[in-house]
C-alpha cells in the first residue's frame, strides 16, 4: 500500500485552465494519476486535457466522487481554493502555490479545524512539490521518472532535495514507497510529525528519510515523536548548516529566530532522538542503503 494516494484515487485539479496547471495535468495523467475533473469558477462545462471542468469543488465531487485535489491557484486566491476543497468533501489536498500570505494560511488552518479529526481534510503544502507513490500516482510537479517503486518513505520541506534523494536511491537500485513534500512555508498543512505517523503505520515503508532545513520547530517536534513513537529507522538531512542567524534562506520558513531552529541545533536534537543524520546531501542515498543493509531489508 501507499500513503495518501494510490492509482485508484480520483483527483481534481483546481485552476486547471492555467498554463502551468495544464502542463502538469498532462504530466500527471501520463504517469497514471486518476484525474477526473478540474475546477475553475465561471468555466464549468468546458474540458481540459480530456477532463470536465466544474464551477465549484462541490459540483466536481458530486459528479466525479473525487477524493483528492491539487491546487494550482494564484497566491491571492489559493487560501479560498483550499478552504473550498475542505468544504467540498475532499479528503486530501496538495497545494503547490508559492507566495500565499502567512495570514491567509492562519485562516486556512482555523477553517480546517472546524471539522472533527475523522472528517478533516489532510493538506500538504503550500509551496511544495507534491506527493508521489511511484508506479501508482503522482499528485504534484516532481519528475516521476526519477522515482523507483520501493520501501523508502521520504518527507521533505525542500522539493529539490527530495528529488536528489530519490535520484540517489534510484542509482543504488532502491525505491520509494511514497514521497511527500510538506512545503517550505512558515505555516503549512501537515508537519513532519503528521507524515511520520502515516509512514510508521504503512507496512510497505521500511525506512524513512526526512529532509529538513533551518527555521521553525518542526524538526524538533519530529525528533520528540520519533523518540517516543517511531520504530522504523529514520535518516535525516538538515539543510543550512552555514546559514547566518536572522536571514531568510530560500523558503519563507527558512529563517532562524529561536533556539533549536539552526541546522546545527536540529542535527543535535535529531541525533539525540536516535535519528541517523547525513552530513551532506550527496550521501543521503548511501546512508539509507547502509542502514537497510545492516537491517537486512
Amino acid at each position: 500500500m501507499s500513503i495518501l494516494i494510490d492509482r485508484n484515487t480520483p483527483v481534481i485539479v483546481q485552476g486547471i485552465t492555467g498554463r502551468i496547471a495544464q502542463f502538469h495535468t498532462q504530466d500527471m495523467k501520463k504517469y497514471g494519476t486518476n484525474i477526473v475533473g478540474g475546477v475553475v469558477p465561471g468555466k464549468g462545462g468546458e474540458s481540459v486535457e480530456g477532463v470536465p471542468v466544474f464551477d465549484t469543488v462541490k459540483q466536481a465531487v458530486e459528479a466525479t466522487k473525487a477524493q483528492a485535489s491539487i491546487v494550482f491557484v494564484p497566491p491571492p486566491f489559493a487560501a479560498d481554493a483550499i478552504m473550498e476543497a475542505a468544504d467540498g468533501g475532499i479528503r486530501y489536498c496538495v497545494c503547490v502555490t508559492d507566495g500565499i500570505p502567512a495570514q491567509d494560511m492562519i485562516r486556512v488552518k482555523r477553517y480546517m479545524y472546524r471539522y472533527p479529526k475523522d472528517k478533516r481534510m489532510v493538506l500538504t503544502g503550500p509551496n511544495c512539490a507534491g506527493t508521489i507513490s511511484p508506479g501508482k500516482a503522482l499528485l504534484g510537479i516532481m519528475p516521476g521518472h526519477i522515482y523507483l517503486q520501493g520501501n523508502v518513505g521520504i518527507i521533505g520541506r525542500s522539493g529539490t532535495l527530495g528529488y536528489e534523494a530519490a535520484a540517489q536511491l534510484k542509482d543504488l537500485g532502491l525505491g520509494v514507497s511514497t514521497s511527500v513534500g510538506i512545503g517550505g512555508d512558515p505555516i503549512n498543512g501537515s508537519s513532519f510529525r503528521d507524515i511520520l505517523e502515516l509512514f510508521e503505520n504503512d507496512p510497505e515503508t521500511e525506512i524513512i528519510a526526512m529532509i529538513g532545513e533551518i527555521g521553525g520547530p518542526q524538526e524538533a517536534e519530529a525528533a520528540d515523536y520519533i523518540k517516543n513513537h517511531v520504530t522504523k529507522p529514520v535518516v535525516a538531512y538538515v539543510a543550512g548548516l552555514t546559514a547566518p542567524k536572522g536571514r531568510t534562506m530560500g523558503h519563507a520558513g527558512a529563517i532562524i529566530s529561536a533556539f533549536g531552529e539552526s541546522a546545527s541545533e536540529k542535527v543535535e536534537i535529531l541525533s539525540a532522538a536516535g535519528v541517523i543524520v547525513a552530513e551532506h546531501p550527496a550521501v543521503i542515498g548511501e546512508t539509507i542503503a547502509r542502514i537497510l543493509k545492516e537491517k537486512g531489508a
